[in-house]
């Protein structure tokens, strides 16, 4: 009842998963992935345990084809059940149970790994493979909702689509892994779930820009004395490029003047926040709530 395609990116090390399923809100039982450490996908009379049985013993040192072993040996009714899983260095394995409702398809090469059940036709699987990229390939999140439209142009899933997922987490393993996770999207119940993925990712990139500048002192908040000029101005460019990812969305704006007047760059601060107030003149309240609380100062506004 779903396809899916796990992907590792040479140029960086991240991996992931995408998949797409005519049921609702896929994402939440479908897979999981962990960084620097791989992804694995269970689907068909999915075992929802299997994808985080299956990163425990990928943590521990195991190779695909041994976590597929101990999985299906586990389990009795393995057979109803398909099973896709990637490692940190790119490496695949697959289990697909003869019981499993046709058309069964799967196929992998040196950087991914796909499969689905229910699907139109068996050249499904094969549509949905990465390749290796070239330089100037877009990020993996893109390129694996790419590849669930091209499983789709392909027949997809034959009962149609409903929902969609795609998570991608950094190469580097580390004590804390959920700080890897570079997207983690999920359409739950949509007409067009990967027209909808695709639709997202830009606002993802958007705020992701957002989200740097935020959480991560002083640039916002903090001691504005600590503030790196050359971070400070790296990260304006950030919101700049952001802004445009996000159209008529001004919340990159927003942060970019505030990281502009907490930086000293005074002037630019000013004109993008009055901008701002002219389109949306109740921000100024707003504004003013940011002095009360530090983030500002009223000599940043005069």
């Amino acid at each position: 009842m779903t396809f899916s395609v796990l992907g590792f990116d040479p140029r960086d090390g991240s991996l992931g998963f995408a998949s797409q399923s005519h049921f609702f809100g896929v994402g939440a039982v479908v897979g999981r992935a962990e960084a620097g450490v791989g992804a694995v996908v269970s689907q068909a009379f999915a075992n929802t345990d299997w994808p985080h049985l299956g990163l425990g013993l990928l943590r521990e040192g195991g190779s695909p084809d041994e976590v597929v072993r101990l999985l299906v040996a586990g389990d009795d009714l393995a057979a109803h059940r398909q099973l896709l899983v990637l490692d940190a260095t790119g490496r695949s394995a697959a289990h697909h149970g003869g019981a499993c409702a046709p058309a069964v398809s799967s196929a992998a090469d040196a950087t991914s790994v796909a499969g689905g059940n229910m699907l139109a036709s068996a050249a499904v699987a094969p549509a949905l493979l990465l390749g290796t990229p070239a330089p100037d390939d877009p990020p993996l999140a893109r390129r694996l909702v790419a590849a669930l439209r091209a499983g789709e142009d392909a027949g997809g899933d034959v009962r149609g689509s409903q929902s969609a997922v795609v998570t991608v987490v950094s190469g580097r393993r580390t004590a804390t892994p959920w700080r890897e996770v570079l997207a983690d999207l999920r359409v739950d119940d949509h007409p067009d779930p990967v027209a909808e993925l695709a639709r997202m990712l830009p606002i993802h990139e958007g705020f992701g820009a957002v989200g740097a500048a935020l959480f991560a002192a002083p640039l916002v908040i903090g001691t504005r004395s600590a503030i790196d000029p050359v971070q400070a101005d790296a990260m304006l460019d950030r919101l700049a490029a952001a802004e445009a990812l996000l159209g008529g969305n001004r919340e990159a704006a927003l942060w970019r003047a505030v990281v502009a007047l907490r930086a000293g760059r005074t002037a630019l601060g000013r004109e993008v926040l009055a901008g701002l107030l002219r389109d949306r003149p109740a921000l100024g309240d707003f504004v003013d709530g940011l002095v009360q609380v530090g983030v500002l100062a009223a000599e940043d506004l005069r």
